[in-house]
């Protein structure tokens, strides 16, 4: 297996900077993602928009992009009639747009370090398009499951990732197919990040010390975490987390809104709405090392975090 630059990062710096969110942004700049694939949707209608959201996020201190592939799927793509050599070469696409974004600022910004491009391997949920990544309620027989994620992980694996961002799970089956597919990629590396029913359950009620210790024994998984959280349901599973493994804890919460999935729109949660900023230093203080947003966040506070982390000498 190849160094493990995640490790390498921490071994000078507390914390990694992740991007935020890619498609509410995409939707912000004008794109219509009511759509099965999602952002992967833009992979092919509108790539120069792709690249210039992943520049935005390097120049406000991002040190990771996450790429445009969480729907990309060859399923996905055949609905819409690609073959499925089309279809992997678009999710080899998103690789290279997050890549070119990432060469062009370090071009421009020879000082800025180690920058990521993770290729993102959202839940077979994500594909299903019903909301069920955040209930993982799906069952498929594991060859089945490795047989969904396998041309997609290959795509990625080949066209350059740094590692894979496998987000967004929800299924403990899922995740043993996920730990399973990758022994046949020895030398990739991945993070495993969850959606939770509550802090020390996974979305479909497995204990989070089930799934930890499963998670613990793959040595080809270099953090865990957990993603498309509310802001204050993230610093219990954090805390949870951190006392289950010796692995760095990913975090990459949502802005602090709320979605209405019946008028598909975003509301504040609450009058005084905080920013991811108010939480780090208790999110760091649970052990979180790799730390970005998800939904709606933007790269205002990508920028807001790398702030932090520079006055602090972190980063």
């Amino acid at each position: 297996m190849r160094k493990n630059t995640v490790t390498e990062m921490l071994a000078t710096a507390s914390t990694i900077v992740l991007d935020g969110a890619l498609a509410t942004e995409l939707e912000a700049r004008g794109c219509d993602l009511t759509d099965p694939l999602w952002s992967a949707k833009v992979v092919v209608e509108n790539p120069a928009l792709i690249y210039q959201v992943h520049l935005d996020y390097f120049n406000a201190g991002a040190q990771c992009a996450i790429t445009a592939s969480y729907q990309a799927t060859p399923q996905g793509f055949k609905a819409r009639g690609y073959s499925e050599a089309e279809s992997l070469a678009l999710i080899a696409k998103s690789v290279q747009l997050a890549a070119q974004a990432r060469d062009d600022y370090r071009r421009d910004n020879p000082q800025a370090g180690t920058l990521l491009v993770a290729g993102s391997v959202g839940p077979y949920g994500a594909y299903l398009a019903d909301g069920s990544e955040y209930r993982g309620d799906y069952k498929l027989p594991q060859a089945e499951m490795m047989a969904f994620h396998r041309p997609r992980i290959t795509a990625l694996h080949e066209a350059g990732a740094d590692l894979l961002a496998c987000e967004t799970l929800p299924s403990f089956a899922e995740i043993e197919a996920l730990i399973a597919l990758l022994a046949e990629f020895p030398q990739a590396q991945a993070w495993f990040s969850f959606t939770l029913r509550d802090s020390e359950h996974l979305s479909d009620g497995t204990p989070l010390r089930t799934v930890l210790a499963r998670v613990n024994a793959c040595s080809q998984v270099v953090a865990v975490g957990i993603n498309c959280i509310a802001l204050e349901n993230v610093t219990p599973a954090l805390t949870h987390l951190s006392s289950l493994t010796d692995l760095p804890l990913v975090v990459y919460p949502n802005s602090g809104e709320q979605y209405d999935a019946v008028t598909k729109t975003w509301s504040s949660a609450h009058d005084d709405a905080c920013s991811l900023t108010a939480y780090l230093p208790e999110w760091q203080a649970a052990g979180a090392r790799l730390i970005g947003g998800c939904c709606r966040t933007t790269p205002a506070d990508i920028a807001g975090i790398a702030r932090c982390c520079q006055h602090k000498g972190q980063h």
